[in-house]
């Protein structure tokens, strides 16, 4: 797992192979990937927007950007946290992704970008 502190926004981000999904014959990696999100600040923020830049080993960079995160833009109250599950497909089995949420601060609507750690997707054999 690895964890990011921005503005007082904790992002955590675990990933794990789904091998039942995949068919490497085809060039076809899917992994998901678990997010928590944690308000370690004083104020109540609502998460707005997401940006990612997905790196694929074969030189693909795809960018996905969009409101929410899994169809929610949640709130979070100091001391609260947040959890969702999602998931990316690649080509080479190997590759990294990196993005920013974009919070409110719902006090006066001041918008801040909240940086989500650098992450790796790796298929568990090729670590040999």
């Amino acid at each position: 797992m690895v964890t990011l502190t921005t503005k007082g926004v904790r992002v955590s981000v675990a990933t794990e192979y789904q091998p039942e999904y995949s068919t490497p014959n085809q060039q076809h990696y899917v992994f998901t990937y678990k997010i928590l999100i944690q308000n370690c600040g004083e104020h109540t923020i609502q998460l707005k927007r997401r940006h990612w830049r997905i790196f694929d080993a074969n030189g693909v960079v795809r960018e996905v950007e969009g409101e929410g995160v899994v169809g929610q833009q949640p709130v979070l109250e100091p001391n609260e946290s947040y959890q969702y599950v999602s998931g990316c497909n690649l080509r080479s089995g190997i590759g990294k992704m990196v993005g920013t949420f974009q919070m409110e601060r719902i006090v006066d609507g001041q918008t801040f970008d909240v940086s989500i750690p650098e992450f790796t997707m790796i298929v568990p054999y090729r670590l040999n």
